[in-house]
């Protein structure tokens, strides 16, 4: 009986993959591509194709295990790469979520719910279908919070440490995640407490009564130190072995989240902020504390977590800490706004605690019916969000997906590589990837240019006309002409310096211009 439902669970993800990957396709058909996807089209295509030394891109390049997990679609098409991931990893996401429940509950109705919610809620079909990192996150955010609810029922550290694992991968997926760890003081000290065996069950008595007596006071200090190694000593170890490997590749510690050549967050996060930002689509404003009433107005699912976790202290506590996360990542990264997958982060737990506590739950029958009526509402608000999105890749995915529109096209990035693509073999192009990666994605052959990677980059800067016979010019309109050394300044200093050469413009954008060095 389990092993048919287990096929039955395979067929259910293979179906529900394919699916991702017919919507994926049709929104590239559209013209449908986002920032993240287009960066790790171009890193791929650097690592397999280019000229020179590739290890520092190879290893350097942010978010590191997402951009690794495209390696393997590669061999089908480099522009397919990262929307085969993210569709396969998603579906791989319903998979673990329906194994969980299966060692629970036989009920198939919880199993056809999930899968309408991954077929139809918004967010999940944006994770599975964009080509971002976003399937990975989630993955390891499911394991992570699923494995300290497992220690909370079998008091075994065995599950901590498999935990401890999952938030080192959470990490390298996205870095941000690490401030999660400023937050694990109540958690370890609600785990240190959960395995005292006091009289006091499932309340605070017990915090006080630790404290209260010498014995238990230092029997639970051993304890959550214990915990706290378990959990943070592998984390902090792979970071401080991962920036050590920057500052001896990079001579920096932080190249991967401060370097545009690494992370494509580092410009694009900025310059979305400051071009994106339109009162229009702030019903409610990104400011602290309402980033909360976001949560759970936006995924009103987290409500019924809550509630069936009401009696358990330890596990609310848990819950409460990705709020208190994505509280601080408002009050640190100011200057951005919150992304999808960090609300999204919201729904996959609530899902957890569903599954965890399905086993327990006496009127199965009201249960289900307020089960759908929010798993309906948070489709409908999931549409909400992102229709009333700030940035702009999260409403451009609605508008291509459901009315054909593609709001942010990519025609004008596809003309200049398509004029690249033209230019015979033997031209070289002088490429910044820092702003120009979307370019460099679309162009054939990444041999054609000469970028940042490439140990004759300075040298290319100083004299192109050595080492190249084509140089792309961020124009003043591009608003990140700022952020590179190739813009109109630039050729204004090197016809100064090289009154022997002359640039000659061959092909010109609203946002780009190439010359030709003569």
């Amino acid at each position: 009986m389990i092993r048919s439902k287990n096929l039955y669970l395979l067929f259910l993800t293979f179906v529900l993959a394919s699916f991702y990957i017919i919507c994926s396709v049709y929104l590239v058909k559209l013209g449908y591509f986002n920032k993240e996807e287009l960066f790790l089209i171009e890193k791929g295509k650097i690592v397999f194709e280019g000229v020179g030394n590739r290890l520092k891109v190879m290893g350097l390049t942010t978010p590191l295990l997402p951009f690794y997990g495209t390696f393997f679609f590669t061999i089908i098409n480099y522009s397919l790469a990262p929307i085969l991931a993210s569709a396969i990893g998603t579906a791989i996401l319903f998979y673990i979520i329906c194994n969980t429940l299966l060692k629970r509950s036989g009920d198939e109705f919880y199993i056809i719910a999930i899968l309408c919610l991954f077929l139809l809620h918004p967010g999940i079909l944006y994770m599975a279908c964009s080509g971002k990192s976003t399937y990975m996150v989630m993955i390891f955010l499911y394991l992570f919070f699923l494995n300290v609810f497992k220690f909370y029922n079998s008091n075994t550290t065995f599950h901590i440490s498999i935990a401890s694992i999952c938030l080192v991968i959470l990490i390298f997926c996205d870095y941000k995640f690490v401030w999660l760890t400023l937050f694990f003081i109540p958690l370890v000290l609600s785990i240190s407490l959960h395995t005292l065996n006091l009289g006091e069950k499932e309340s605070i008595f017990r915090l006080f009564l630790s404290f209260n007596n010498p014995s238990l006071r230092r029997k639970l200090i051993s304890k959550s130190t214990a915990i706290f190694i378990i959990l943070f000593v592998l984390p902090l170890a792979s970071v401080l072995i991962y920036k050590i490997l920057n500052l001896t590749h990079a001579n920096d510690l932080n190249y991967f989240t401060d370097s545009p050549y690494a992370n494509w967050n580092v410009l694009a996060e900025k310059i979305d902020y400051s071009t994106l930002q339109d009162t229009e689509n702030h019903r409610l404003p990104e400011i602290s504390i309402l980033i909360s009433v976001r949560v759970l107005i936006y995924f009103p699912l987290i409500l019924v977590a809550l509630y069936l976790f009401k009696d358990n202290t330890y596990q609310i506590l848990t819950l409460i800490t990705p709020f208190l996360f994505i509280e601080f990542l408002k009050i640190k990264y100011g200057k951005i706004f919150i992304a999808q997958q960090y609300y999204l982060s919201f729904l996959v737990l609530s899902i957890l605690c569903i599954v965890t506590k399905v086993q327990s739950i006496r009127n199965e029958g009201v249960f289900k019916i307020v089960l759908g009526v929010f798993f309906i509402l948070s489709i409908y608000t999931g549409y909400e969000i992102m229709n009333n999105s700030a940035i702009l890749e999260e409403r451009n995915f609605i508008s291509s997906l459901m009315h054909k529109k593609v709001i942010d096209n990519q025609d004008e990035i596809r003309s200049v590589a398509n004029y690249i693509n033209s230019l015979p073999i033997t031209s070289h192009v002088l490429v910044d990837d820092a702003i120009a990666y979307p370019i460099a994605s679309f162009v054939s052959d990444i041999r054609a240019l000469t970028l940042p990677y490439q140990n004759e980059y300075l040298s290319a800067i100083e004299a192109p006309h050595k080492y190249d016979r084509y140089v792309l010019i961020a124009s003043g309109k591009n608003p990140a002409n700022s952020y590179t050394e190739l813009n109109v300044k630039y050729v204004v200093l090197f016809k100064q310096a090289n009154s022997n050469v002359s640039l000659r413009k061959v092909f010109e954008t609203d946002n780009w211009i190439l010359y030709q060095i003569l």
